[in-house]
């Protein structure tokens, strides 16, 4: 199987995320022929795997057979990247590319300790177009109210079996934040006990002993976001985006993770790119991994990466994965 012979730049800490990849099997398609360290006084990727910078970069490029540059430095006050070198490679036809953009081929994430804002305002996507959310949009309210018609006997169902189970509402209602910050009341069917919050506020945890009987098969399956169809009917929430979450979750994770609020750009949705790709969680370090992919998703959202995540929620919901 051919691979793209990889030259990093950098034998930071930057780097250091790359070799960690490759150890995580991320690396897929790709062959890290070594790394430069450019001059660096820490060097956290391990000796073996450094290359001398005797040379150009475009001659270390070309001694080691390599088709692509990641640049995995900060660029230090007064220059720290050889920057008319660089130029050079990419004039030949080699593909540079930063830290980010190469994470985000790799790995389907925007990792956070390698943006900063000015990335961010000056990198391609992260825009909304009004053309794209006019379809959106369209897509969005046709077909919650199919979904709606159709699924009404399977809710009403659904309804009866929780109301069979324990007293109290069927629906479980609850206010979450939208976009721009704007919060919604959210409608799911009641998959806990009634007194589940009796001591404050808390993460939903898998296994959660909250749980009613009803409520862990309705979780496992996803049914109990079939009211949100609700949701996207009236315009609330879209069928992708990032998860909407509670105020007092949103308040927290904004304190304590860079760019959070960047996720409420976009519409929140049923299900999305970090669903689809990562395991449930409920602490900070999930919520950290969780926004790296919604990042992701604010950035390159479109209606075919809608598309592609619509099709892996049927194989999550299908094969029971990311139960919550």
């Amino acid at each position: 199987m051919f691979k793209k012979r990889i030259l990093v730049l950098g034998a930071g800490s930057r780097a250091a995320k790359i070799e960690e990849m490759i150890h995580q099997g991320e690396a897929q398609g790709i062959d890290v022929v070594g790394y430069v360290p450019l001059g660096a006084l820490h060097r956290y990727v391990p000796h073996d795997r450094l290359i001398a910078d005797e040379d150009s970069i475009f001659e270390l490029a070309q001694r080691h057979k390599v088709g692509e540059i990641v640049v995995a430095v900060r660029e230090r006050r007064g220059g720290g990247l050889p920057m008319a070198e660089l130029l050079e490679c990419k004039l030949r036809g080699l593909t540079v590319l930063d830290l980010p953009a190469f994470f985000e081929r790799q790995t389907g994430i925007l990792p956070l300790e390698a943006i900063n804002a000015s990335w961010m305002i000056f990198a391609e996507g992260f825009a909304n177009g009004s053309l794209r959310d006019l379809v959106k949009r369209l897509f969005d309210m046709l077909v919650s109210g199919f979904f709606l018609v159709l699924f009404m006997p399977f809710m009403l169902l659904t309804a009866l079996l929780i109301r069979l189970e324990s007293r109290g509402p069927v629906f479980y209602t609850q206010v979450r934040v939208g976009q721009f910050g704007r919060p919604f009341t959210i409608y799911k069917f009641r998959s806990m006990r009634t007194d589940a919050e009796k001591d404050g506020v808390v993460w939903a945890r898998q296994n959660d002993d909250r749980t009613t009987r009803v409520g862990r098969f309705i979780r496992r399956t996803r049914i109990d976001e079939l009211p949100q169809i609700i949701n996207v009917f009236l315009g609330h929430m879209s069928f992708v985006g990032p998860r909407p979450e509670r105020p007092f979750f949103v308040e927290q994770l904004a304190a304590q993770l860079p760019y959070y609020q960047a996720r409420h750009s976009v519409k929140p949705g049923i299900t999305g790119w970090a669903q689809v790709r990562f395991s449930y969680g409920a602490s900070i370090e999930d919520a950290m991994h969780k926004l790296q992919f919604d990042l992701y998703y604010v950035k390159n959202h479109s209606l075919f990466l809608d598309f592609m995540i619509l099709l892996q929620t049927v194989q999550v919901v299908l094969l029971g994965k990311g139960v919550r």
